[in-house]
């Protein structure tokens, strides 16, 4: 849920939910000591009640049905069956739908005055309502996009059952956003690190039409964890906001590199990333005398960030987003931050863009992590070989996953070519790494090496590696060559982000192999994995083996969740 700031109201629909009482989502189980609880006196109240996911599951705790952890999760794509009528499910009769997913525990009995409504393979109330009472649950998430017309349910539920009115529109509240600038920054100025992405821009725009030029400056610091050609991109961009002649761009790649040297844990790397920024700031205050005005730090954080970082009361650490690092939060409590977007989601950063006037071929570029390449490039601290198990290999390369919203650390898992593969098409892919990854919690990725050819993944072995300029290098190729692929044959507009990972798995004379993660988002809180068309497939996966040092190119399957966007 959104949290309303000076300036900045959230939409209704968060209110009514803050009313009802209900979390989407959450790391408790309801039997857990201190987990999130609401007053059941909500439930006798004339307000309608909407459980989502955890929400579902506190509900029919607190009213006498009975919960437990079954023996398969679901995470990410599931499909339901609607089983019968009712006003939260209008217009959802039919075939399966798709739906998201994202939890263990499960609701095996329903408290008096419920029925059940949508059921799915795995989960026998999937939806739920007492009607008469006005209270419902449902066990997905219907605020994402990867529930198909997920926004018709939140409609029904809240103009048609508890009969709401909207006030909230993301493309209309540019003046709002502008006015609380001005009431955090005061009299101060404001000094933004930028870094060509949608979201700092656009928080850079902001501020620039809020305050005037002269009480905003931007630096580009070039890390050396950039993509090929980005600086130059940055340089050309800024010029056409009107905003060049405030952006200087400081070279620091040495001293990135320098922090970042030896170091195989990602969360560690986040935060000596995260460190570096502060230091570099201080840097350029120092040399720029910036220090002698009264500055603040602006910020491109989103809403997704804060809560991936645990920023929010009862959110779990799925990652320390590097707006979030501790100096970071220093300046927070000093109130010497300043933070335009921290309400909104990606989509809507793009809806306020618009508004802006920044051309649409940049707002609708690939999303690209503030860390940069530091956090696609893999590393190991031990050497680890491929083990065997049903359905696939399990490789010893471990990545980040979000698992029932709390944070996993766990290996992935090759699974085996699917029967008739590629025949047999990227569905059979999908259907299969979802029953895998479901039924066991060793892994919370899944991915296919869907062109064998050359060094087989098998052979391949995890070895002893950390960010070098080598493979920074190797990676900066391997991410240009993808773009270029995926722009030529228009497959860029079929994904909202395609990151490419190198992982120190391979052999001798090849050390390294390359992830390719195709993923279709909105807003990135949910992310579904997608298919590349074969023959482009086939080409790329050539090329990519053609690179010195890259001994194999595997295809990530793993939808968000149970696998974060990202590796690391």
């Amino acid at each position: 849920m959104r949290h309303a700031t000076p300036g900045l109201h959230p939409p209704s629909p968060c209110r009514a939910w803050d009313a009802a009482g209900a979390r989407p989502g959450g790391p408790s189980s309801v039997y857990d000591a201190g987990s999130p609880t609401v007053d059941p006196a909500i439930f006798g109240s004339k307000a309608a009640v909407l459980g989502i996911c955890y929400g579902l599951q506190l509900t029919a705790h607190l009213l006498g049905g009975r919960v437990e952890k079954v023996d398969r999760g679901e995470y990410g794509r599931a499909l339901l069956e609607v089983r019968a009528d009712s006003p939260l499910l209008d217009g959802w009769a039919g075939n399966a739908r798709q739906v998201w997913m994202s939890h263990r525990d499960t609701v095996l009995a329903l408290p008096d005055g419920f029925r059940g409504l949508a059921i799915t393979d795995t989960c026998p109330y999937a939806a739920i309502a007492d009607e008469a009472r006005r209270i419902y649950g449902v066990q997905f998430h219907p605020e994402v996009v990867h529930t198909h017309d997920g926004s018709r349910l939140l409609r029904n539920f809240l103009f048609d059952i508890a009969g709401c009115q909207p006030d909230w529109d993301p493309s209309q509240v540019v003046e709002q956003l502008e006015d609380e600038i001005r009431h955090v920054v005061g009299t101060r100025k404001v000094f933004f690190f930028i870094s060509g992405g949608v979201d700092s821009t656009v928080a850079y725009t902001l501020s620039l039409r809020a305050l005037g030029a002269r009480r905003v400056r931007g630096i580009y610091v070039d890390t050396g964890l950039m993509r090929k050609g980005e600086t130059q991109f940055v340089r050309d961009l800024f010029s056409t906001l009107g905003g060049g002649d405030s952006i200087h761009v400081a070279e620091a790649e040495s001293h990135f590199l320098a922090k970042l040297d030896g170091v195989v844990d990602p969360e560690t790397k986040r935060h000596r990333i995260g460190q570096e920024f502060l230091e570099e700031q201080n840097r350029i205050l120092e040399t720029e005398h910036f220090l002698d005005e009264e500055w603040i730090l602006g910020q491109g954080t989103i809403y997704p960030d804060t809560i991936e970082s645990g920023g929010t009361a009862k959110a779990d650490l799925i990652k320390t987003h590097h707006n979030r690092v501790e100096g970071i939060q220093r300046l927070m409590a000093e109130n010497r931050i300043v933070e335009p977007l921290h309400n909104l989601y990606k989509d809507e950063v793009r809806q306020v863009g618009a508004q802006l006037g920044i051309p649409p071929a940049f707002l609708h570029r690939h999303p690209f992590p503030g860390p940069g390449l530091a956090i696609r490039c893999l590393c190991a601290a031990e050497p680890g070989q491929v083990e065997r198990m049903d359905g696939g290999w399990l490789l010893p390369l471990h990545s980040v996953g979000v698992q029932g919203d709390s944070r996993s650390y766990k290996p992935v898992l090759l699974m085996d070519l699917p029967t008739g593969w590629p025949h047999a098409g990227w569905e059979a892919a999908y259907t299969r790494a979802t029953e895998l990854i479901n039924a066991n919690d060793r892994f919370n990725r899944v991915v296919l090496e869907p062109v064998p050819g050359g060094i087989s993944a098998t052979d391949c072995a995890v070895r002893p590696a950390t960010i070098t300029r080598q493979r920074l290098h190797l990676l900066r190729e391997a991410d240009a060559l993808v773009r270029q692929v995926c722009a030529d044959s228009g497959f860029e507009d079929e994904v909202w982000q395609f990151p490419v990972v190198l992982a120190p798995f391979g052999v001798t004379e090849a050390p390294d192999s390359v992830v390719l993660r195709p993923i279709q988002s909105v807003d990135g809180m949910t992310a579904q994995s997608v298919g590349m068309p074969v023959a482009l497939l086939q080409d790329l996966c050539a090329r990519l083996r053609a690179l010195p040092g890259i001994a194999c190119v595997l295809y990530d399957l793993t939808h968000k969740p149970p696998g974060t966007i990202e590796w690391e």
